[in-house]
């Protein structure tokens, strides 16, 4: 098996950097990692992402050489690491909490594993100085941690990770100590870092949209199993089952059966209307099957969708449902709307706020018609 990983100089498939072949862990008779398989790009930064107990944090401490896998294979770089030590692997690891030394200054947290390799000291002055430099330390070398703030913290532990040159750095939920508003801030200046670094990154962590900001492409985790991996895009406009579309921001799911089935288009009964959806799928007629929706694909207005509105006239009479507002949401950016359709269900649908002052306000209690494209709609099974 390593010799189809390795090629002839003995380094590894940039495409296949990281390769993670059919990989388990079992805890007694649970298996928090489940025969997983997954192939990492080299200077890719890829986020595991999963709720509590999905097998996200077992699986980076199996690469971390904290945990031993049950069975399977782990190559970094061509070098099959599964058994091989923590310390000796060309891995660094950082922690939520950080866990910088709190007696030590910064230079010296930057310069503590460095010194620890025996580096000789003018070559750590000079790397400590550069990583410094990356995340924008210079000015606070000889503060200590508690003098920091919490993004400040978060660098310094980023620059330790960074000066030993690590072949992979591995995030556990990165942003997780710090507040909201500081997150957001600090989830591009990140990338940017990493990015400009070059070192490749696998990190967990259970904030969609974090995933969604951070990486190149995602693995959606359950059960120790991936349900889906691919591009945030990817994810989030094609999901793959009911619970990646679920998990991964907000969506209205829909409950019906085929009624219609050819190659280009196929049609969808379910309570609130009939679904023309605008490609074919694998099915048969009578299938349980079930649609989902995202809130920002929806139009809402106060009279009934007419043909000319419409983006495609076979469209006419399907994919539209009459409702009243239930209740509404302001969020600077956008407003979500809850609609109970006529049929009792509630879907929520938002409206951009692109303009200061709307010219028709919609308002609770209001009767609306709920309508979308059959291009936005997503066919899952049950």
């Amino acid at each position: 098996m390593a010799d189809s990983v390795a090629n002839s100089t003995g380094r590894g498939n940039d495409s296949q950097f990281l390769r993670i072949d059919r990989l388990s862990k079992h805890f007694d008779e649970v298996a928090a990692v489940d025969n997983v398989s997954l192939d990492i790009k080299k200077g890719e930064i890829f986020a595991l992402l999963g709720s509590s107990g999905c097998g996200k944090s077992t699986l980076l401490r199996m690469l971390a050489g904290f945990e031993l896998p049950t069975s399977g294979n782990m190559y970094l770089d061509g070098e099959d690491i599964a058994k091989m030590p923590p310390y000796v692997r060309p891995i660094n690891m950082m922690f939520q909490s950080y866990a910088l030394f709190p007696h030590l200054t910064v230079w010296e947290n930057v310069a503590f594993g460095l010194k620890r390799d025996g580096m000789p000291k003018d070559q750590i002055a000079e790397r400590v100085e550069a990583m410094l430099g990356i995340v924008k330390l210079k000015p606070y070398a000889k503060r200590k941690p508690h003098q920091l703030s919490g993004g400040q913290q978060q660098r310094v532990a980023l620059a330790r990770c960074l000066a030993k040159s690590p072949k992979l750095l591995l995030l556990d939920e990165p942003l997780g100590a710090l507040d909201r508003k500081l997150r957001e801030e600090t989830q591009f200046e990140l990338v940017n870092i990493i990015k400009s670094v070059g070192v490749t990154c696998a990190m967990v962590t259970h904030d969609q949209e974090e995933a969604m900001i951070m990486a190149d492409r995602i693995a959606v985790m359950q059960e120790g199993c991936f349900l889906q991996v691919g591009h945030p895009r990817e994810i989030y406009e094609t999901p793959s089952c009911m619970f990646v579309a679920g998990f991964i921001g907000d969506v209205n799911l829909f409950k019906g059966k085929l009624v219609v089935d050819e190659p280009d288009h196929v049609v969808i009964d379910t309570p609130e209307c009939r679904h023309y959806v605008n490609h074919g799928i694998t099915g048969t007629i009578d299938m349980q099957l079930s649609i989902a929706l995202r809130p920002e694909k929806i139009c809402l207005q106060s009279h009934e969708p007419v043909i000319e509105q419409r983006d495609s006239p076979a469209e006419n009479g399907y994919n539209a449902a009459r409702g009243t507002i239930d209740g509404i949401a302001y969020f600077g950016k956008f407003t979500l709307f809850h609609v109970r359709l006529d049929s009792g269900m509630v879907i929520k649908a938002s409206r951009e706020n692109s303009a200061r002052h709307e010219e028709t306000q919609l308002v609770r209690g209001q009767q609306v018609y709920a309508w979308w494209d059959g291009s936005d709609v997503v066919v899952l099974a049950n």
